[in-house]
């Protein structure tokens, strides 16, 4: 499986390890999210900057809608990078099979603040009731998003 992960705090007032970190996850804006394995480096980076994003695992059908409503770059040309049918790379990337950065188009995706809002805090864990770190009911957020 793969983690969708999306920042949701600002730029503003950012420490330069954090900052660092989410540039090497390719989330430098609020509301960008990228696609990472669900392996221990990745979940380590996650980890150090729970306080700016959330995360959760992520199916093909998911990557799929992701895909096709806000992927830029070169997505429209899918056997260029190897897929017969989106599909395909949509399985690809949820099964960690193939990493995002590496497909040579752009390694994120821009959201939109959610529609209706968000229902709990965003300056909140979500064990403390809030939506950032590790979180379950992301999918149904992102796809708010879209």
């Amino acid at each position: 499986m793969a983690y969708l992960v999306i920042r949701l705090r600002g730029t503003v007032n950012v420490p330069y390890w954090a900052r660092h970190t989410l540039a090497l996850l390719n989330l430098r804006r609020r509301f960008n999210a990228t696609i990472v394995p669900e392996q221990e480096p990745y979940l380590g980076m996650l980890r150090k900057v729970k306080d700016h994003v959330a995360w959760c695992k992520v199916d093909a059908g998911f990557v799929k809608q992701l895909l096709e409503k806000r992927g830029r770059g070169r997505y429209e040309d899918i056997n260029r990078l190897g897929f017969s049918s989106i599909d395909e790379l949509a399985d690809a990337l949820a099964s960690d099979k193939v990493v995002l950065s590496k497909l040579n188009v752009k390694p994120w995706f821009a959201l939109a603040p959610p529609k209706g809002g968000f229902k709990k805090s965003s300056k909140h864990m979500y064990s403390d009731g809030g939506i950032l770190g590790e979180n379950k009911e992301l999918l149904e957020l992102a796809s708010r998003m879209i």
